[in-house]
């Protein structure tokens, strides 16, 4: 993997561990909070909070234009994305894990990273590599070491099988969002958190859980704002430059970074397995990180829409913009080979 490649590694890592910090933290919260509760605010926060960001840019620099917005077109892919990893998916956890062991709940949730894998293969043809398979697989198999006490006991039933659907819809969700990934992310996350946040908060409403104090509320909003809100930003960034796939193994260290957090802020002592996880998780990683893929590919005239600069070889399309902006560019149809990886220029199949 080519440097450049390099930003997009560590804008997934970091997204894991924003993500991974969300578990601890709602531990903390979930005394003073119902379940279903302290999901609607997290979500609250993640689109309330980005939603004052973009707003903020707006107000700071109200003529420049440096992501690309949501269009027309583009409705259908985030529609489809809010739909099913910010209404169906928690709704089918919550009442699946009522009857689900921890220990099967714990292990089924692994399976986001692998049907977003699966999903991107073979609906969206995204390339993927043995070694990012072996990756992918290196990092699932820590996931499982690391969240699963098998003296719980494990047995499908309807409830896991529950979970699995679940997980496939946040697949489903990865991949629908990595079709608009060019476009804005704060829009992108503020629209998932706000309707996906209300979805739940009518729930629990409807539920008559009680209504948590406002202090409550804050904490949980913060949390939901760095866990949820900056974690899928960074998320969709990465997307940019490494296709579903790949991010969504890289994000699969979350556990990782949870686990860490539950050992300071608890003081929790690491186990074998914590040990063992991370060094399969830090071995993935660098499978990714060095992972090379190269062939002969055509390229057909593309018209499309993202950040962008002109002293990006692929954009100079013009010399009267300068620094980082959006407008609608042509690239030519061409054939050519060099490294790359699935980004929003290379999503183009494979034999």
């Amino acid at each position: 993997m080519k440097a450049k490649n390099l930003p997009f590694v560590l804008q997934a890592l970091t997204a894991a561990v924003f993500f991974g910090a969300s578990a601890p933290f709602a531990k903390l919260l979930l005394g003073n909070i119902s379940p279903i509760f302290l999901a609607a605010f997290l979500y609250l926060g993640s689109g309330t909070g980005v939603s004052l960001i973009k707003l903020g840019q707006k107000l700071v620099r109200p003529a420049q234009q440096t992501e690309a917005s949501i269009k027309k077109a583009d409705i259908k892919w985030l529609a489809g994305a809010i739909l099913s990893g910010g209404a169906m998916a928690p709704i089918i956890l919550m009442i699946s894990l009522k009857n689900t062991p921890a220990s099967t709940a714990s292990l089924l949730l692994n399976f986001e990273g692998v049907g977003t894998t699966l999903i991107a293969l073979f609906f969206f043809k995204e390339a993927v590599s043995r070694r990012a398979w072996m990756a992918i697989l290196v990092i699932t198999l820590a996931s499982v070491f690391l969240s699963t006490n098998f003296s719980e006991g494990f047995g499908l039933s309807l409830g896991a099988l529950g979970i699995i659907l679940a997980c496939v819809l946040w697949g489903v969700d990865n991949n629908l969002t990595r079709n608009i990934s060019g476009k804005d992310p704060l829009v992108i996350v503020a629209w998932k958190g706000v309707v996906a946040g209300m979805l739940s908060f009518f729930l629990a409403f409807l539920l008559g859980n009680p209504m948590p104090s406002f202090t409550s509320i804050i904490s949980t909003m913060i949390v939901g704002f760095v866990s949820y809100g900056m974690s899928t930003i960074l998320f969709i960034l990465s997307m940019r430059g490494l296709g579903a796939a790949r991010t969504s193994a890289l994000y699969g260290t979350a556990p990782l970074a949870g686990v860490l957090l539950s050992i300071i802020i608890f003081g929790e002592s690491p186990s074998a397995a914590y040990r063992l996880a991370g060094i399969l998780m830090i071995g993935g990683a660098l499978l990714l990180i060095n992972e090379e893929h190269s062939h002969s590919h055509t390229h057909t005239a593309l018209f499309h829409e993202h950040s962008h600069r002109h002293d990006d070889p692929a954009h100079a399309h013009d010399a009267i913009t300068v620094g980082l902006h959006s407008h609608e560019h042509e690239h030519p149809a061409e054939e050519h080979d060099h490294e790359h990886m699935p980004d929003i220029h290379h999503r183009h199949g494979h034999e």
